[in-house]
């Protein structure tokens, strides 16, 4: 799937996505746990990659409160309109443009600190999840944090019917939808994607979330940036 086709794909389905992010049962609950694990504090500034229709923005917003900053990244326009209209009564959340990989933060100033960085149900459409995650540790530094939410297969006992309908969702939201056999399973792909780049941020950062939500489907992996070796977790599942 090129760029210009999940662009095309996923600003056909914006009012839905939208309808779904904010409607689905159990998913407004989930959106606060993850801006929960960012631990922000008020006057902080925080970025959320691949931000989509700007669901999770005002959670991140109450957090840091009308002296923080809160920036949210997606490539798709159709999105990024829902997401601004969404926000407009918030002068503090900015809605940009660009890509996950090579976030356009100079448009905020030079002198942009990012404390933490959120991305959520992103590193499965990057090519190099792992090298993204580097990359957003190095963004955020020291004393920052990292929190990383995304959906793949559960590994619960309960998992092979919860799985069953995780890989139709999957196989709908992939271009082409009229297609039913890949040389790739997609939810394979998927999966891997996930797996290392939470395990990448589990080995660059402190974790102080390490949890599964929605029948062990969706995966959230908080970490504090540090200078020295990273070690210890918070295990929770639900």
């Amino acid at each position: 799937m090129t760029a210009a086709d999940a662009q095309e794909f996923y600003g056909r389905w914006a009012r839905l996505y939208d309808l779904l992010a904010r409607r689905t049962p159990g998913i407004p609950r989930l959106r606060s746990r993850v801006a929960d694990a960012c631990r922000l504090e008020p006057g902080d500034t925080v970025v959320e990659m691949g931000c989509g229709t700007g669901a999770n923005l005002p959670y991140l917003r109450e957090r840091v409160g009308p002296a923080g900053t809160v920036v949210g990244i997606d490539f798709t326009r159709p999105v990024l309109e829902r997401a601004r209209e969404s926000t407009a009564a918030y002068d503090n959340v900015h809605v940009v443009r660009g890509d996950a990989t090579q976030p356009p933060l100079g448009s905020l100033g030079d002198e942009t600190d990012v404390d933490a960085l959120l991305a959520t149900f992103v590193v499965g459409m990057l090519e190099d999840p792992a090298g993204a995650v580097d990359d957003w540790c190095e963004l955020v530094g020291p004393d920052g944090h990292v929190v990383l939410a995304n959906a793949a297969r559960s590994d619960a006992w309960y998992g092979p019917p919860v799985n069953a309908v995780f890989r139709a969702i999957v196989v709908l939201s992939t271009p082409p939808t009229t297609k039913l056999r890949y040389a790739d399973d997609p939810t394979r792909r998927l999966d891997e994607k996930i797996d290392v780049a939470h395990a990448r941020l589990r080995d660059r950062a402190t974790a102080i979330a390490d949890e599964t939500h929605v029948f062990g489907v969706v995966r959230l992996t908080g970490g504090r940036l540090e200078d020295g070796p990273a070690g210890g977790s918070s295990d929770r599942n639900e």
